[in-house]
């Protein structure tokens, strides 16, 4: 018998849903690359059900309980004493979304002797501390493209309520106000400008195929660049570097993972050579931004709007600057956990579970690091090395 220990978000505060907007989910035969959806044996759950939070634990306690492993959930995850430092230490395996990432830190691996597999519901796993997982063999796998359309989606959704000044004037409306002006003195077409995203992979190119019909000049930069047939059909221009791509964008998208090399990529410099009255949008990782730096950005004007979903730590301690900064349009990591997107996270998951327990290979795409090494996805998008220093913070969250 294993234990599996599983982190969610709690649910909403209204209670678990009795009900739902909608009655079901479009069907999608596969990812727009091809790759297929997430294959598992079976499911219990209906697709469109909340599946991320504490109750609705990812549909995986029939199945595993079922073979008779000990199945834990919580959301407690942080500061001394919490239910997952309490579970972890005799874990074999753990589960953590990273809307409220359960962060895997050396420490916490060093005092889980049993622990063989960190799993991510959803994608990107910084929040492991992927060189610890490298020296202790701890094989980390995430639900790769999962929800990769969803967070291109609000990064679209994002760029338009910056730019056309949606959520101030939403604002007014509930105000019982009828500001035109005041509505209208920061809002522009997006018509014309020139977008760029710092990284082209499965969320960066889909941003670029949903921008293209707005009739903008598409740049981008990746440490891979994508095949001249595709730059050709999207009339991408490449830059080997951030520097030249920043400096001329009206728009910047970020949708690059977080590791050593991108951490804090976005300073108080890079931040000064974007052009003044630029918009940033970062629904990749908090870190790769400076916290500080984004804040005196927006109060200089040197940025015009800045819209993220991505916080360091996560949740945000309720002092955050972010939550009370200028002209933003911030969102609590929502991007990749909307009702169509749990349920590929959620049958994801319960894949690679069959796989680990049926002693089958996970899914190559699905590995960031195996056997002591990065693997998979992991190997084409992250460096060795560690980026949860700061994490501990998340603790102050529940003391605001």
């Amino acid at each position: 018998m294993a234990k599996v220990v599983c982190v969610l978000y709690d649910d909403p505060v209204d209670g678990y849903p009795k009900s739902y907007a909608r009655d079901g989910l479009p069907t999608l035969g596969h990812y727009p690359d091809g790759q297929s959806l997430p294959t598992p044996k079976g499911i219990d759950f209906t697709p469109g059900q909340l599946l991320g939070s504490v109750s609705g634990e990812l549909g995986l306690r029939k199945f595993l309980e079922g073979l008779g492993h000990q199945f834990i959930v919580t959301s407690d995850k942080d500061g001394a004493g919490s239910t997952l430092d309490k579970e972890l230490v005799d874990a074999e395996v753990v589960i953590s979304q990273p809307f409220w990432p359960a962060y895997i830190t050396a420490e916490r691996i060093a005092k889980a002797p049993k622990l063989k597999l960190a799993i991510t519901a959803g994608i990107g796993s910084d929040h492991v501390d992927l060189q610890a997982a490298i020296d202790h063999k701890l094989t980390v796998a995430e639900v790769t493209f999962c929800n990769s359309i969803s967070v291109a989606e609000h990064v679209v959704m994002m760029i338009l309520a910056l730019v056309r000044n949606y959520l101030p004037s939403y604002g007014w409306v509930v105000k019982k106000g009828w500001n035109i002006a005041d509505c209208v003195s920061r809002s522009y077409d997006v018509e014309g400008m020139t977008v760029g995203t710092v990284a082209a992979g499965r969320i960066g190119l889909a941003v670029l195929r949903r921008l293209k019909p707005f009739d903008v000049k598409l740049h981008y930069t990746d440490r891979h660049r994508l095949p001249e047939s595709v730059e050709k059909e999207l009339n991408l221009t490449f830059h080997p570097k951030v520097e030249s791509m920043v400096k001329i964008c009206d728009v910047v998208t970020i949708n690059c993972p977080l590791h050593p090399e991108t951490e804090h990529l976005f300073n108080d410099a890079l931040l000064g050579k974007m052009k003044r009255g630029a918009y940033l949008i970062n629904t990749a990782r908090g870190k790769i931004c400076d916290r500080d730096a984004v804040v005196r950005a927006l109060e200089s004007g040197q940025l015009a709007g800045y819209a993220g979903d991505v916080w360091f730590p996560q949740p945000a301690p309720q002092d955050h600057p972010w939550r009370t900064m200028p002209h933003h349009g911030m969102t609590p990591h929502i991007s990749g956990s909307s009702l169509s997107a749990q349920a590929r996270y959620a049958a994801g998951t319960r894949e690679i579970l069959e796989c680990y327990f049926g002693g089958r290979p996970i899914r190559e795409t699905y590995l960031i690091v195996h056997e002591g090494k990065l693997a998979g996805a992991g190997a084409h998008s992250y460096s060795a090395g560690n980026a949860t220093r700061g994490a501990e913070d998340a603790a102050r969250y529940k003391k605001g």
